[in-house]
């Protein structure tokens, strides 16, 4: 495929490659150079070597010519997106720090331990190639059910999409309106109950609240029970609905409050509006972390969705079968290439490292698979096409569906480095919602900015006054009023919900009721099935 090019803007960019290459030869000369600013480059060992620095000097320079050819090209903002993205990925992947003839820092580990660090990195390549991943951290380490998802409780009802937990109340008193938590189907829930010094979870019941957790099951090519042909109507129906009816059955209340996280968050939304056009409203506040209603703009992932991307995935997978786990984590990985591909290659396998033990690294690579025809409708309706906004365009057995019926109180979350939700596309489920509406923004990332226990003190958070509307370009303008908090935002969200939960009460130390028994510890069997 031929790339259109301005001739003036071409050659534009190559004089002042020439320029800035010339530079970098008469700095060399002189002996000038100094370590670039990318930590790809920062040890001491690129310094030692000049031709070595020179190269990945003249490297960066490339690269940044490149990514300006990019800029200039006279194509589509899509089609510039998708080559943006494109040259990004060779770019990472041609680096000479990803080899060992062109690394003088894996060159010296190498020299420094007489060969064995290239026998270790040997070794911790064939044990990755027998896993089926890169290693990010120290998988030995960790255990679900001994040190990780560890917050004590029970599950209380289970079918085949699902388990219910209940947690343990740790305060004298609770809150009377429970809360349940939807995670996302696409990964395992305790993220959110990690360890006890950085669980939301724990957090949460900590500050007297009642907290129930849907632990998705993780489907496997062996199952005959229907799963492989769940679609997003089971998702919402004999999932999320099910799940708020086993809790109001437990609590005995009609209405309670409700908090969905990425994908969890859009099948919540979608539930309750399922459940309003039915004439239902279960839910007293809804909390959404890092969730996307409106699809519009959905960051580096527009990259990968086009028609025929979605078609050959409908006829792949529409009738049955499973999206595995290996495909999505790759796929997550590959949007930051440098920090969560690259990197591990250059330490694991060039230097022979074997990387820290780190839980949300372990649960990075602890996936789930997802069946088929829920992974095709949601790639249609949400990336491609956008259906979720618009009023009764999504029809659930015969039930039109409009997020817009959503008018209870509403939590809504972003984090400000978030590459898979960009903070501005979580702020645009703020004129979808139209009760009253708090939005907030964290410091990091996707799962860094979410998990940010008040304990360590880190990063920030912005909060400030609801000025949507129904314009859902109003995002900056609220930024620019939004005042900035040292610390997590656990706590803000904690006393907002307290608002929204009634008046405490004595805990009932047994969990469940008589209809639905305990089943068996959290954090059950499902969270423990590995994708295959």
């Amino acid at each position: 495929m031929s790339i259109p090019f301005s001739g003036q803007q071409l050659n534009e960019i190559q004089a002042e490659f020439s320029q800035s290459w010339q530079e970098l030869l008469h700095k060399a000369e002189q002996g000038q150079l100094e370590l670039p600013k990318d930590r790809r480059f920062s040890a001491q060992a690129w310094a030692s070597h000049p031709a070595y620095l020179l190269m990945a000097h003249a490297y960066l320079l490339s690269g940044q010519a490149m990514q300006k050819m990019v800029d200039t090209a006279d194509v589509p903002d899509d089609t510039r997106e998708r080559l943006r993205f494109s040259v990004m990925q060779w770019l990472d992947a041609v680096a000479p720090s990803n080899f060992l003839a062109t690394n003088p820092d894996a060159q010296h580990t190498l020299l420094q331990t007489k060969g064995l660090s290239l026998a270790q990195g040997i070794q911790n390549l064939f044990t990755d190639l027998q896993k089926g991943h890169l290693s990010q951290t120290d998988e030995s380490h960790f255990s679900v059910g001994e040190n990780l998802a560890i917050t004590e409780g029970q599950v209380v009802f289970e079918n085949p999409l699902f388990q219910l937990i209940q947690y343990t109340p740790l305060t004298a008193q609770v809150y009377r309106t429970p809360l349940l938590v939807v995670p996302p189907c696409i990964n395992k829930f305790y993220i959110l109950d990690l360890q006890p010094e950085n669980s939301f979870v724990r957090h949460a019941v900590e500050q007297g609240f009642t907290v129930f957790m849907v632990s998705w099951r993780n489907p496997q090519l062996t199952d005959t029970d229907g799963i492989l042909q769940a679609t997003w109507a089971d998702y919402l129906q004999s999932g999320v609905l099910q799940a708020i009816k086993v809790v109001q059955d437990i609590s005995g209340l009609a209405k309670i409050n409700a908090l969905g996280f990425c994908v969890g968050g859009t099948l919540l939304a979608s539930a309750l509006a399922l459940a309003k056009a039915r004439g239902e409203d279960p839910v007293n506040s809804l909390t959404l972390l890092t969730t996307l209603l409106n699809f519009e703009d959905t960051g580096v992932l527009d990259v990968f969705i086009d028609e025929g991307h979605v078609n050959a995935r409908e006829r792949q997978l529409g009738q049955g079968g499973l999206l595995f786990a290996r495909e999505l984590a790759t796929t997550f990985s590959f949007l930051r290439p440098n920090e969560l591909v690259w990197n591990y290659v250059v330490n694991n396998y060039l230097k022979g490292q074997s990387p820290p033990a780190f839980d949300l690294l372990y649960w990075n690579a602890d996936g789930t698979n997802l069946p088929g025809p829920f992974f095709a409708w949601y790639l249609r309706n949400t990336y491609l096409e956008n259906n979720l906004v618009v009023p009764g365009k999504v029809v659930v057995d015969g039930t039109p569906v409009d997020l817009g019926a959503l008018d209870m109180p509403a939590y809504v979350y972003g984090s400000r480095e978030d590459h898979i939700v960009p903070w501005k596309a979580a702020y645009a489920s703020m004129p979808v919602l139209q009760g009253p509406r708090q939005f907030v923004m964290g410091a990091s990332g996707h799962i860094a900015g979410v998990v940010n226990p008040p304990a360590k003190n880190k990063r920030c958070y912005w909060v400030g006054p609801d000025v949507a509307g129904k314009n859902v370009d109003s995002a900056r303008n609220w930024f620019d009023a939004a005042q900035e908090h040292p610390g997590s935002w656990w706590l803000h969200w904690s006393n907002w919900l307290a608002g929204h939960s009634g008046t405490r009460r004595k805990v009932v130390k047994r969990l469940g009721n008589t209809r639905f028994a305990p089943i068996e510890a959290a954090p059950g069997r499902y969270v423990k099935a590995k994708a295959v």
